[in-house]
Protein backbone atom coordinates (compact mmCIF):
# COMPACT_ATOMS: atom_id res chain seq x y z
CA UNK A 1 0.00 0.00 0.00
CA UNK A 2 1.14 3.97 -0.61
CA UNK A 3 3.18 4.58 2.59
CA UNK A 4 4.69 8.33 1.17
CA UNK A 5 3.46 10.55 -1.44
CA UNK A 6 5.86 12.33 -3.55
CA UNK A 7 4.89 16.24 -3.46
CA UNK A 8 6.30 18.65 -5.78
CA UNK A 9 4.94 22.33 -5.48
CA UNK A 10 1.97 20.97 -3.85
CA UNK A 11 1.22 18.48 -6.78
CA UNK A 12 1.39 14.92 -5.66
CA UNK A 13 3.58 13.42 -8.69
CA UNK A 14 4.17 9.62 -6.66
CA UNK A 15 4.49 7.63 -4.46
CA UNK A 16 6.17 4.91 -2.80
CA UNK A 17 4.08 1.54 -1.91
CA UNK A 18 5.62 -0.90 1.33
CA UNK A 19 4.77 -2.47 4.43
CA UNK A 20 5.06 -1.38 8.39
CA UNK A 21 4.71 -3.21 11.38
CA UNK A 22 4.98 -1.92 14.90
CA UNK A 23 4.93 -3.90 18.22
CA UNK A 24 3.84 -3.00 21.34
CA UNK A 25 5.91 -2.62 24.37
CA UNK A 26 4.57 -6.43 25.23
CA UNK A 27 5.25 -7.55 21.71
CA UNK A 28 1.85 -7.61 20.47
CA UNK A 29 1.15 -5.82 17.01
CA UNK A 30 0.48 -2.78 17.97
CA UNK A 31 -0.68 -1.69 13.61
CA UNK A 32 0.46 -2.51 10.43
CA UNK A 33 0.04 -1.67 6.90
CA UNK A 34 0.50 -4.03 3.99
CA UNK A 35 1.97 -7.51 4.29
CA UNK A 36 4.02 -8.23 7.38
CA UNK A 37 3.52 -12.01 7.61
CA UNK A 38 5.11 -13.35 4.23
CA UNK A 39 8.68 -14.07 3.68
CA UNK A 40 10.96 -11.37 2.74
CA UNK A 41 14.63 -10.61 2.45
CA UNK A 42 15.74 -8.48 5.58
CA UNK A 43 18.73 -7.61 4.29
CA UNK A 44 21.68 -5.98 5.91
CA UNK A 45 18.78 -5.33 8.56
CA UNK A 46 20.05 -9.05 9.61
CA UNK A 47 23.40 -7.91 10.68
CA UNK A 48 22.54 -7.37 14.43
CA UNK A 49 21.22 -11.25 14.33
CA UNK A 50 24.05 -12.55 12.04
CA UNK A 51 26.32 -10.73 14.58
CA UNK A 52 24.66 -12.36 17.85
CA UNK A 53 25.10 -15.86 16.13
CA UNK A 54 29.05 -15.16 16.22
CA UNK A 55 29.05 -13.88 19.71
CA UNK A 56 28.04 -16.86 20.92
CA UNK A 57 30.18 -19.20 18.45
CA UNK A 58 32.81 -17.49 20.68
CA UNK A 59 33.52 -13.95 18.61
CA UNK A 60 35.58 -11.90 21.25
CA UNK A 61 34.40 -8.19 20.16
CA UNK A 62 32.96 -5.29 22.09
CA UNK A 63 32.63 -1.72 21.76
CA UNK A 64 33.33 -0.05 18.72
CA UNK A 65 34.45 -3.21 17.15
CA UNK A 66 31.44 -5.05 17.46
CA UNK A 67 29.03 -2.28 16.07
CA UNK A 68 31.34 -2.28 13.22
CA UNK A 69 31.05 -6.12 12.84
CA UNK A 70 27.21 -5.45 12.59
CA UNK A 71 27.29 -2.59 9.88
CA UNK A 72 26.59 -1.27 6.79
CA UNK A 73 29.95 1.15 6.98
CA UNK A 74 30.44 4.59 4.52
CA UNK A 75 33.74 4.11 4.57
CA UNK A 76 35.10 6.40 6.76
CA UNK A 77 39.06 5.94 7.72
CA UNK A 78 37.91 5.18 11.34
CA UNK A 79 35.95 2.33 10.50
CA UNK A 80 38.43 1.08 7.76
CA UNK A 81 40.71 1.08 10.83
CA UNK A 82 38.15 -0.98 12.52
CA UNK A 83 38.17 -3.64 9.99
CA UNK A 84 41.66 -3.69 9.84
CA UNK A 85 41.87 -4.52 13.53
CA UNK A 86 39.80 -7.21 13.89
CA UNK A 87 41.50 -9.19 11.18
CA UNK A 88 44.64 -8.10 12.48
CA UNK A 89 43.48 -9.43 16.23
CA UNK A 90 42.57 -13.12 14.23
CA UNK A 91 45.92 -12.89 12.67
CA UNK A 92 44.26 -12.14 9.04
CA UNK A 93 45.07 -9.58 6.69
CA UNK A 94 42.72 -7.80 3.56
CA UNK A 95 43.65 -10.31 1.64
CA UNK A 96 41.19 -12.90 3.59
CA UNK A 97 38.06 -10.85 2.63
CA UNK A 98 36.06 -12.30 0.21
CA UNK A 99 33.69 -8.89 -0.44
CA UNK A 100 33.42 -7.91 -3.71
CA UNK A 101 35.54 -4.67 -4.47
CA UNK A 102 34.10 -1.31 -4.24
CA UNK A 103 33.95 1.92 -3.28
CA UNK A 104 32.60 3.24 0.07
CA UNK A 105 28.65 4.13 -0.08
CA UNK A 106 29.26 7.61 1.40
CA UNK A 107 29.76 10.23 -1.70
CA UNK A 108 32.14 12.44 0.49
CA UNK A 109 34.34 8.88 1.19
CA UNK A 110 34.52 8.32 -2.46
CA UNK A 111 35.71 11.42 -3.71
CA UNK A 112 38.58 11.23 -0.78
CA UNK A 113 39.12 7.75 -2.55
CA UNK A 114 39.39 8.85 -6.00
CA UNK A 115 40.92 12.09 -5.14
CA UNK A 116 43.98 9.93 -3.47
CA UNK A 117 43.65 8.14 -7.00
CA UNK A 118 42.31 4.61 -5.63
CA UNK A 119 39.31 2.70 -6.52
CA UNK A 120 37.22 -0.21 -5.24
CA UNK A 121 38.44 -2.14 -2.48
CA UNK A 122 37.45 -5.08 -0.69
CA UNK A 123 37.80 -3.12 2.78
CA UNK A 124 35.23 -0.30 1.44
CA UNK A 125 32.80 -2.24 0.70
CA UNK A 126 30.06 -1.54 3.37
CA UNK A 127 30.15 -5.57 4.53
CA UNK A 128 33.50 -5.54 5.16
CA UNK A 129 33.06 -5.28 9.17
CA UNK A 130 30.65 -8.25 9.29
CA UNK A 131 33.17 -10.18 7.08
CA UNK A 132 35.92 -9.63 9.19
CA UNK A 133 33.94 -10.62 12.12
CA UNK A 134 32.75 -13.46 10.08
CA UNK A 135 36.56 -14.40 9.50
CA UNK A 136 37.53 -14.29 13.39
CA UNK A 137 34.83 -16.89 14.34
CA UNK A 138 36.36 -19.22 12.26
CA UNK A 139 39.40 -18.62 13.14
CA UNK A 140 38.61 -19.26 16.86
CA UNK A 141 36.65 -22.12 16.43
CA UNK A 142 39.14 -23.39 13.96
CA UNK A 143 36.42 -23.39 11.11
CA UNK A 144 38.18 -23.16 7.72
CA UNK A 145 38.07 -19.39 5.96
CA UNK A 146 38.14 -20.15 2.42
CA UNK A 147 34.61 -20.81 2.37
CA UNK A 148 33.03 -18.73 5.12
CA UNK A 149 30.21 -17.31 2.96
CA UNK A 150 28.95 -20.77 2.12
CA UNK A 151 25.61 -21.60 3.04
CA UNK A 152 26.80 -24.76 4.39
CA UNK A 153 29.88 -23.59 6.54
CA UNK A 154 29.32 -24.23 10.42
CA UNK A 155 29.29 -20.52 10.57
CA UNK A 156 26.28 -19.67 8.28
CA UNK A 157 24.35 -22.74 9.63
CA UNK A 158 25.22 -21.03 13.35
CA UNK A 159 24.06 -17.66 11.85
CA UNK A 160 20.46 -19.28 9.75
CA UNK A 161 19.34 -20.88 13.47
CA UNK A 162 20.36 -17.72 15.27
CA UNK A 163 17.82 -16.12 13.02
CA UNK A 164 15.63 -18.80 13.02
CA UNK A 165 15.49 -18.17 17.30
CA UNK A 166 15.14 -14.74 17.49
CA UNK A 167 12.77 -14.06 15.04
CA UNK A 168 10.47 -17.26 15.24
CA UNK A 169 10.62 -17.48 12.02
CA UNK A 170 11.66 -20.65 9.93
CA UNK A 171 13.89 -19.83 7.56
CA UNK A 172 12.04 -20.87 4.14
CA UNK A 173 14.34 -18.97 1.27
CA UNK A 174 17.87 -18.93 1.54
CA UNK A 175 19.47 -16.53 -0.94
CA UNK A 176 22.90 -14.17 -1.56
CA UNK A 177 23.34 -10.85 -0.17
CA UNK A 178 25.25 -8.37 -2.00
CA UNK A 179 28.47 -8.77 -0.17
CA UNK A 180 28.32 -13.25 -1.06
CA UNK A 181 26.82 -13.89 1.78
CA UNK A 182 24.00 -16.10 2.50
CA UNK A 183 20.69 -14.09 3.48
CA UNK A 184 18.29 -15.23 5.34
CA UNK A 185 14.84 -14.93 4.70
CA UNK A 186 11.89 -13.80 7.46
CA UNK A 187 8.91 -11.37 8.08
CA UNK A 188 8.46 -8.36 8.90
CA UNK A 189 7.25 -9.25 11.87
CA UNK A 190 9.71 -11.87 12.71
CA UNK A 191 12.18 -8.92 12.13
CA UNK A 192 10.78 -6.46 14.97
CA UNK A 193 10.75 -9.54 17.23
CA UNK A 194 14.17 -10.07 16.82
CA UNK A 195 15.16 -6.39 17.65
CA UNK A 196 12.67 -6.23 20.27
CA UNK A 197 14.51 -9.09 21.90
CA UNK A 198 18.14 -7.51 21.28
CA UNK A 199 16.21 -4.12 22.89
CA UNK A 200 15.29 -6.06 26.28
CA UNK A 201 18.36 -8.17 26.54
CA UNK A 202 19.88 -7.84 30.09
CA UNK A 203 22.97 -10.21 29.25
CA UNK A 204 24.41 -12.29 27.33
CA UNK A 205 25.83 -11.92 23.73
CA UNK A 206 22.10 -10.58 22.73
CA UNK A 207 22.94 -7.34 25.72
CA UNK A 208 26.68 -7.15 24.41
CA UNK A 209 25.44 -6.45 20.64
CA UNK A 210 22.71 -4.13 22.09
CA UNK A 211 25.05 -1.88 23.91
CA UNK A 212 27.15 -1.54 21.32
CA UNK A 213 25.13 0.27 19.09
CA UNK A 214 23.57 2.10 21.62
CA UNK A 215 27.31 3.29 22.57
CA UNK A 216 28.83 3.64 19.09
CA UNK A 217 25.92 4.32 16.29
CA UNK A 218 28.29 6.24 14.13
CA UNK A 219 29.92 2.86 13.91
CA UNK A 220 26.98 0.82 12.35
CA UNK A 221 26.37 3.14 9.61
CA UNK A 222 28.51 6.61 9.90
CA UNK A 223 28.84 9.87 11.13
CA UNK A 224 26.64 11.62 8.36
CA UNK A 225 23.79 8.72 8.26
CA UNK A 226 20.09 9.06 9.00
CA UNK A 227 20.36 5.75 11.12
CA UNK A 228 22.99 7.15 13.61
CA UNK A 229 20.77 10.19 14.00
CA UNK A 230 17.95 8.58 14.86
CA UNK A 231 19.60 6.86 17.34
CA UNK A 232 21.07 10.04 18.85
CA UNK A 233 18.15 11.04 19.10
CA UNK A 234 15.81 8.16 20.97
CA UNK A 235 18.64 7.19 23.80
CA UNK A 236 18.48 3.32 24.69
CA UNK A 237 16.95 2.24 20.66
CA UNK A 238 18.86 -0.26 18.52
CA UNK A 239 18.24 0.17 15.21
CA UNK A 240 19.83 -1.01 11.35
CA UNK A 241 18.62 0.11 7.90
CA UNK A 242 19.42 -2.00 4.75
CA UNK A 243 19.92 -2.65 1.26
CA UNK A 244 16.04 -2.47 -0.59
CA UNK A 245 14.46 -0.02 1.59
CA UNK A 246 14.54 -2.53 5.12
CA UNK A 247 14.69 -0.81 8.26
CA UNK A 248 14.08 -1.86 11.77
CA UNK A 249 14.35 0.07 14.92
CA UNK A 250 13.62 -1.17 18.57
CA UNK A 251 13.40 0.90 21.96
CA UNK A 252 14.50 -0.04 25.20
CA UNK A 253 10.70 -0.92 26.53
CA UNK A 254 10.37 -3.21 23.45
CA UNK A 255 8.28 -0.81 21.42
CA UNK A 256 9.14 -2.10 17.37
CA UNK A 257 8.78 -1.28 14.07
CA UNK A 258 9.98 -2.87 10.92
CA UNK A 259 9.44 -1.80 7.14
CA UNK A 260 10.17 -2.16 3.70
CA UNK A 261 9.54 0.04 0.79
CA UNK A 262 8.18 -2.07 -2.03
CA UNK A 263 10.22 -0.64 -4.98
CA UNK A 264 13.43 -0.20 -2.86
CA UNK A 265 13.21 3.67 -1.97
CA UNK A 266 16.04 4.62 0.17
CA UNK A 267 14.90 7.92 0.18
CA UNK A 268 11.02 6.79 1.74
CA UNK A 269 12.66 4.52 4.65
CA UNK A 270 13.81 7.34 6.85
CA UNK A 271 10.16 8.95 6.51
CA UNK A 272 8.49 6.33 7.34
CA UNK A 273 10.66 4.80 10.01
CA UNK A 274 10.35 8.68 11.87
CA UNK A 275 6.48 8.47 10.83
CA UNK A 276 6.07 5.27 12.50
CA UNK A 277 7.94 6.12 15.67
CA UNK A 278 5.48 9.29 16.06
CA UNK A 279 2.81 7.44 15.77
CA UNK A 280 3.77 5.01 18.72
CA UNK A 281 4.19 8.16 20.56
CA UNK A 282 7.82 8.42 20.67
CA UNK A 283 7.51 12.32 19.81
CA UNK A 284 5.34 13.29 22.64
CA UNK A 285 7.67 11.11 25.56
CA UNK A 286 10.53 12.49 27.33
CA UNK A 287 13.52 11.79 26.55
CA UNK A 288 13.77 11.66 22.76
CA UNK A 289 14.62 14.50 21.16
CA UNK A 290 11.96 15.12 18.85
CA UNK A 291 13.03 17.74 16.77
CA UNK A 292 15.82 15.58 16.12
CA UNK A 293 13.69 12.35 15.22
CA UNK A 294 11.75 14.75 12.85
CA UNK A 295 14.77 16.08 11.04
CA UNK A 296 15.80 12.35 10.36
CA UNK A 297 12.39 11.86 8.51
CA UNK A 298 12.55 15.12 6.54
CA UNK A 299 13.30 14.72 2.69
CA UNK A 300 13.21 17.41 0.37
CA UNK A 301 12.56 17.55 -3.28
CA UNK A 302 14.06 20.55 -5.07
CA UNK A 303 14.10 22.90 -8.04
CA UNK A 304 16.46 24.82 -8.95
CA UNK A 305 18.57 24.02 -6.18
CA UNK A 306 15.72 25.15 -3.77
CA UNK A 307 13.28 22.93 -1.67
CA UNK A 308 10.16 22.97 -3.32
CA UNK A 309 8.43 19.61 -1.96
CA UNK A 310 8.35 16.83 0.35
CA UNK A 311 8.19 13.81 0.36
CA UNK A 312 5.15 13.06 3.24
CA UNK A 313 4.22 9.83 5.07
CA UNK A 314 0.75 8.49 5.31
CA UNK A 315 1.03 6.53 8.30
Amino acid sequence: MPLVEVVRSGFVEGAHRGSVVALERDGSVAWSLGTVDTPMLPRSCAKPLQAVAMLRAGLSLDGELLALSSASHSGEPFQLDGVRRILAAAGLSEEALLTPPDLPIDEEEVDRVVLAGGGPSSIAMNCSGKHAAMLATCVVNGWSTADYREPAHPLQQAIRSTVEELTGVPVGTVAVDGCGAPLFSTTLVGLARSFRRLALATDGPERRLAQAIRDHPEWVSGSRRDEAALLRAVPGAIGKAGAEACYAVALPDGRAVALKIEDGGARARPVVMAAALRRLGLADEGGADAAALAATGTVALLGGGQPVGELRALL
